[in-house]
């Protein structure tokens, strides 16, 4: 039933547009030509080749959407993963519990039940991993330890710092082996050949890139390298903006109820040490890389939490098997976050039913699609890839998200190029101003753009200080964009109403 719940409670997903990751994912399985340089071709992204597999893969079945509908079987699938999980190292009470307690999470407002992004469909992977590793150290099988490594190694396939599942196997075994739970002899057979099956989707992942004409060096730096480089650049950006979005993070998994599930194992952490310290080591392993993960990883973005749910499970598990006050309270805190998924989903389809929820970029999106011509390009500055597959146009510059732009374009001179160049985009829209990561790049781009474009529309989300304006290619004859903004959204401008087409060296971002 919970399995059931956790599907059913993301299928209303359905009924929503698509969003930016999920549309420059879309984007780029759709173009995907590999070459020695670039893993995807046309434009870059910084994710694992599984993954945009997996959505070129569901776009081909049942288009842009259907992603949607693969989550929502991955949380069911998680689900009943966890309740196993949950029956191998506690009681079958225990287990109810546990996959109540994931289905609510999975399918909480407060982080995030709409979108499908790696971290979700890796989950199924992950908590199948530690259920084998636990299997694995029972039976003293090297046949589970094999398929522990195996789906731990595919979840990396879907977010490259997903190692919990890696983490959690090796604290369990090294500890398994100091309490004298399998021999040192069973210990090198269940960690070689878990090693062996977590290394088989790197060595295919590998082979395919060699088949496809792609440089390891290219590989490695999409997948790895390149989340180095970010790092400099999400550094030096915003603290108010980090620190604002962290506190969200935070009210957010203390909603859902995923904190107090975290919390109460830590609190009782000496506790369950004295019951199971393999086990207790193994889940305190997991957490720490796992939580380091989302800290490092920057950005605080709300479904960041989804990787820490397989061993949220476990937490709960361990406290939820307990007729102590320990046990009443983890209970409780399951039952409340039950309560929170359904009066949060409440209230979001109300809030949608009344129409109050801004799509700002699809309805900007779709003007444009009506106003353009079938050979026209576009170029989204601020990276909203779900504006851009709305618009069905493609784009001549490779970046679709802000922060690849931000890394690999700091000084916007391969934007320039495109803007000057053959392939110059007939539209762009300025969804934020040009000058917000780069004053002195900004203005320079915001000269050429004023000199081979005209003004011709605003995006929906006006500010007064910045109209989101749509530029067209000199020299081009397009209708301008009849922008029908729904939600409450500030209108953009139709044919006339249109923002004056002279403009200084200085974007409105700036007046």
């Amino acid at each position: 039933m919970a399995a059931a719940a956790a599907f059913l409670l993301r299928l209303p997903g359905l009924t929503r547009p698509i969003r930016a990751d999920e549309a420059g994912f879309l984007l780029v399985a759709r173009a995907w030509d590999p070459e020695p340089a670039s893993v995807y071709g046309p434009y870059f992204v910084d994710r694992p080749p599984l993954l945009i597999a997996t959505y070129g893969w569901a776009d081909d079945v049942g288009g842009p959407l259907f992603i949607r509908l693969v989550g929502a079987v991955a949380c069911a699938l998680l689900v009943v993963a966890a309740a196993y999980v949950a029956r191998l190292v506690a009681t079958e009470t225990a287990s109810r519990w546990t996959a109540l307690a994931v289905a609510a999470i999975t399918s909480n407002i407060a982080i995030n039940a709409v979108a499908v992004k790696g971290e979700l469909l890796a989950l199924p992977l992950l908590m199948g991993s530690l259920w084998l590793a636990l299997l694995a150290v029972r039976d003293r099988s090297w046949v589970y330890a094999l398929g522990g490594g195996l789906l731990a190694g595919l979840a990396l396939g879907f977010k490259q710092n997903l190692v919990g599942g890696i983490v959690f196997t090796a604290v369990l075994f090294v500890a398994s082996t100091f309490a004298g739970r399998i021999g040192l002899a069973d210990l090198v057979r269940l960690a070689l050949t878990a090693s062996a099956g977590a290394l088989v989707p790197l060595l295919g992942t590998v082979l395919w890139a060699r088949a496809a004409g792609v440089d390891l060096d290219a590989l490695w730096y999409a997948v790895y390298g390149f989340r180095f480089d970010a790092a400099g650049v999400l550094a030096s950006g915003s603290a108010e903006t980090e620190t604002v979005r962290a506190a969200l993070l935070v009210v957010s998994a203390l909603g859902a109820g995923m904190l107090l599930v975290i919390g109460g194992f830590v609190v009782h952490i000496r506790g369950e040490w004295e019951d199971d310290a393999p086990l207790t080591a193994a889940v305190a392993g997991m957490l720490v890389v796992d939580v380091a993960g989302l800290v490092l990883g920057g950005s605080f973005w709300r479904d960041y939490l989804f990787p820490l749910l397989p061993a949220t499970a476990l937490c709960a598990a361990l406290l939820a098997r307990r007729h102590s006050k320990r046990g009443v309270a983890m209970r409780s805190v399951i039952a409340a976050a039950a309560v929170s998924t359904v009066v949060l989903l409440a209230g979001w389809a109300g809030y949608q039913a009344l129409g109050l929820q801004e799509f700002d970029e699809v309805d900007t999106g779709e003007a444009l699609h009506e106003a353009a011509a079938p050979d026209d390009t576009l170029v989204v500055f601020g990276g909203r890839a779900d504006l851009q597959l709305t618009s069905g146009l493609p784009s001549p510059y490779e970046h679709l998200w802000s922060l690849p732009m931000r890394t690999l374009d700091p000084h916007l001179e391969d934007l320039e190029a495109v803007v000057t160049g053959p392939d110059a985009p007939t539209w762009i829209v300025e969804w934020v101003g040009f000058e917000t990561w780069n004053d002195t790049a900004g203005e320079e781009l915001a000269a050429l753009v004023q000199e081979r474009y005209v003004a011709h529309g605003a995006g929906c989300g006006t500010e007064p200080d910045h109209r989101r304006t749509i530029w067209l290619l000199r020299g081009t004859d397009r209708p301008a964009p009849e922008v029908d903004c729904h939600g409450g959204g500030v209108g953009g401008a139709a044919a006339g109403d249109q923002p004056s087409p002279v403009r200084t060296g200085t974007s409105p971002a700036r007046r």
